[in-house]
């Protein structure tokens, strides 16, 4: 219990510490693309090793990738019905858009934290507090560019912060008596939020704030979850 709630703080604790980031610092444009860059390269890695790999052990491969595909299909709906009402550039949109990966990616590392060694669950958490903290820092600085106050926009993002715990916990605590097959599906349909939500989302941002040097991240991001991975010997 205590292992989980310190992951859930720190995770959560990146939308907050990027809102006040994005309203009251400077964020240059290229360490922003680099940071999402970089986090989107740990995502790859930490939904392939932590998430999908040892659903496919528990689940069997067809049902596992037919779940992977539905969490990439249920994603791109919703992030399309989100840009088609807020824009694809606004804060609002960018906050809509991190919700709807955030609550996947958040029981998934509610889930993940069921039995899985401390590399495992640091590999997926880490990954996913270097996505948030670049993500809320450019869409905290949005919201206030089109015209809402500094306190408006935080208190925004600090209620997506505790939605996102919210997510975790019950992801952890609810499913808890699952077996590992219903686990392992859960886990992959989350997997393919989030491997849809990288492909649509973070790495087109990142390649617009830090051009080529995206690239480079990417792999970095890459090799320090595999490191994580290999250390706490793969998936939960």
């Amino acid at each position: 219990m205590l292992t989980m709630l310190l992951v859930v703080v720190i995770v959560s604790a990146a939308l907050l510490l990027g809102a006040a980031w994005g309203l009251f610092g400077k964020l240059p444009k290229g360490l922003e693309g680099f940071l999402i860059a970089l986090a989107g390269g740990a995502l790859i890695v930490s939904a392939m090793e932590e998430l999908i790999r040892p659903s496919i052990e528990t689940s069997g491969l067809l049902p596992a990738l037919g779940l992977v595909s539905a969490g990439a299909v249920v994603f791109t709906i919703a992030d399309t019905l989100v840009d088609e009402v807020w824009g694809s550039d606004s804060g609002g949109g960018l906050l809509a858009a991190i919700t709807l990966d955030g609550v996947p990616e958040n029981l998934a590392l509610g889930v993940a934290l069921i039995g899985a060694g401390p590399m495992a669950v640091a590999a997926l958490a880490g990954s996913i507090f270097l996505s948030n903290l670049p993500e809320a820092a450019g869409g905290a600085k949005s919201m206030t560019d089109n015209g809402r106050s500094k306190g408006q926009a935080f208190a925004l993002w600090a209620g997506t912060a505790a939605l996102l715990a919210g997510a975790a916990v019950a992801g952890n605590l609810l499913l808890a008596g699952a077996s590992d097959a219903a686990l392992g599906l859960i886990r992959c349909f989350a997997a393919g939020a989030v491997v849809a939500s990288l492909a649509t989302e973070v790495f087109p941002k990142a390649y617009r704030e830090d051009s080529y040097l995206a690239g480079i991240a990417t792999a970095f991001g890459l090799v320090v979850a595999a490191a994580l991975s290999h250390l706490g010997g793969g998936g939960g």
